[in-house]
């Protein structure tokens, strides 16, 4: 039979007796507490049975609860003191990413079939022969810039002998980096660097023509046109930077001015000039993944090869996936938007650019992780070159400028170390240091992808150029603290770099091709043989 209390509450009485008991340990030794309670009659004991008896409590008042406690604002509100995490969002956004893509292979299957094929190329022997002729040939520029500066190194070792004897003679030590050039020492040091800089400047400028000139008429596939290309800018912009690098190493070397010598890297010192001149310096420079010169590099201690194998594996299978993307579903949409261009159809061209964005989007990401994370870290590995900071994250770009310096660090650090800064030393405003950096960048562009296309049409020199005012708008949305601000910039940097970049460049470089090798031109000389009364129209069947 139940306790009255039982009958009364209606709640357990093992409940009663529970609480019976918590409020005598409460109360002392005079409530009936155990020689145990007055052991644990401490401050952590009573802490604890504090919060039993609040467990206690809400077993058995359920529907007391204080829900609503403190002030506390919505997840999403601006005034909220922590950030949420989006790592949801984000997992949605891959699941929507890849249902969507998955969408398309299908229906690009259902549509066309299966395009690829290997046997189909129009690698010509002439193209092939051309290609590896011009690959080893480039790189001999190269090696008439090291005779250059070697024997630059030579007349500079005989000029300080000669200086030190005299200013021995005159018992004035002027060879300890605590004297400027005298007039005429500066003089004639002007005298040697404008031969020096004259020689060099036919040998990277012929370096250039030349491959340029036979990409563009001798040779047709534009990827092998491309890859030669690549390879002669390269070569020109290194030989630049190593002109212009011992340059001024040799002014340090001949005519050191009160700590310049303690101002140089103290890296340099461990191979100082002119004992860097030499062919093996110059063959590590050749193969090491950086535009800028140094007569020393910080270096691993060895070589990892399977390292190198997983970065190659990369390479290999981003590029078999970017062909096959290129070939299966890039082709396509450049073909069907002809037509579209052909008669200034509008609404037509813009959703091509739309469709043809997702595609140029993620073959250009996989091109940068094939390039910049797998082959330079590869190549990197091999020649044991510490520095492979290559990019920064330039996904987060709050707005073009941020993304110009951080996405392509190689070439960055070039421009700013040979252009930018010294434009800047010698007096010219930032503006013009960057419109002169924008303006030989736009010209490279140009070349690079306008000479293997054998189409300078002026699309990349003017989707370089005109960056500039991109980045001057954007450029408030780098101070903003506000997280809305970097959103806004980021968003900018997306949109105009994934619609009106990259897309509608294709699109204006394949209609180009096209008009001036495929169908585009087929189909215009038909219609001027119809026209002509030439030709004939096809029989209706």
């Amino acid at each position: 039979m139940s306790s009255p209390t039982a009958t009364t509450t209606g709640l357990d009485p093992a409940v009663h007796t529970l609480n019976d008991n918590v409020i005598r340990r409460a109360h002392g030794p005079e409530n009936g507490s155990t020689p145990n309670d007055k052991a644990n009659a401490g401050g952590e004991p009573e802490t604890e049975t504090k919060r039993h008896s609040k467990k206690v409590i809400r077993s058995k008042y359920r529907h007391v609860e204080a829900v609503h406690s403190q002030s506390r604002p919505s997840c999403l509100s601006h005034d909220t003191t922590e950030s949420p995490s989006f790592l949801g969002f984000r997992n949605l956004m891959v699941i929507v990413l890849v249902v969507g893509n998955l969408r398309l292979i299908i229906e690009n299957i259902q549509k066309y079939g299966v395009l690829i094929c290997i046997g189909c190329h129009d690698f010509r022997k002439s193209d092939i022969n051309l290609g590896l002729l011009l690959y080893f040939l480039i790189p001999c520029h190269l090696f008439i810039a090291y005779i250059i500066e070697y024997y630059a190194a030579v007349q500079a070792r005989a000029e300080r002998n000669v200086s030190a004897s005299e200013q021995n003679a005159k018992e004035h030590p002027h060879q300890d980096g605590t004297n400027s050039p005298t007039e005429e020492q500066h003089r004639k040091f002007q005298s040697t660097w404008k031969l020096v800089r004259l020689l060099h400047a036919i040998n990277v400028t012929t370096a250039l023509v030349l491959t340029s000139y036979v990409v563009y008429y001798y040779i047709h596939h534009p990827l092998i046109g491309t890859l030669t290309e690549v390879h002669a800018i390269v070569v020109w912009l290194k030989t630049a930077s190593y002109a212009f690098t011992n340059r001024d190493l040799r002014h340090a070397y001949l005519h050191p001015a009160r700590g310049e010598l303690d101002a140089l890297p103290g890296l340099y010192a461990e191979c100082p000039y002119p004992e860097n001149i030499t062919m093996g310096n110059l063959c590590y420079f050749w193969w090491a993944p950086t535009l800028v010169y140094q007569p020393v590099y910080p270096r691993t201690a060895k070589i990892r090869w399977s390292f190198v194998a997983k970065r190659c594996g990369e390479v290999i299978c981003l590029s078999v996936f970017i062909w096959f993307l290129s070939a299966q579903y890039a082709t396509p949409v450049l073909r069907n938007s002809l037509d579209k261009i052909a008669s200034l159809d509008i609404p037509s061209i813009v959703e091509r650019l739309l469709k043809l964005s997702t595609i140029s989007l993620i073959i250009w990401l996989a091109g940068f992780f094939a390039l910049f994370q797998s082959f330079l870290n590869a190549l990197a590995e091999v020649t044991r070159f510490a520095d492979r900071s290559f990019y920064d994250e330039w996904w987060n770009s709050e707005s073009l400028g941020v993304y110009w310096r951080t996405w392509n660090k190689p070439v960055y650090q070039y421009f700013k170390r040979h252009v930018y800064s010294p434009m800047r030393s010698r007096g010219w405003s930032n503006a013009t240091a960057s419109l002169a950096v924008f303006f030989l960048s736009a010209v490279l562009h140009e070349l690079l992808v306008g000479v293997p296309t054998h189409n300078l049409i002026g699309v990349a020199f003017l989707g370089m150029f005109l960056q500039l005012p991109l980045i001057q708008f954007t450029k408030p949305l780098e101070k903003k603290t506000s997280p809305n601000g970097k959103l806004l910039g980021n968003i900018i940097f997306w949109v105009s770099f994934t619609i009106f970049g990259q897309p509608f460049a294709a699109l204006m470089y394949f209609y180009a091709w096209q008009a001036k090798y495929g169908s585009v031109s087929k189909m215009a000389t038909s219609q001027q043989l119809v026209q002509q009364g030439q030709g004939t129209c096809p029989p209706l069947v």
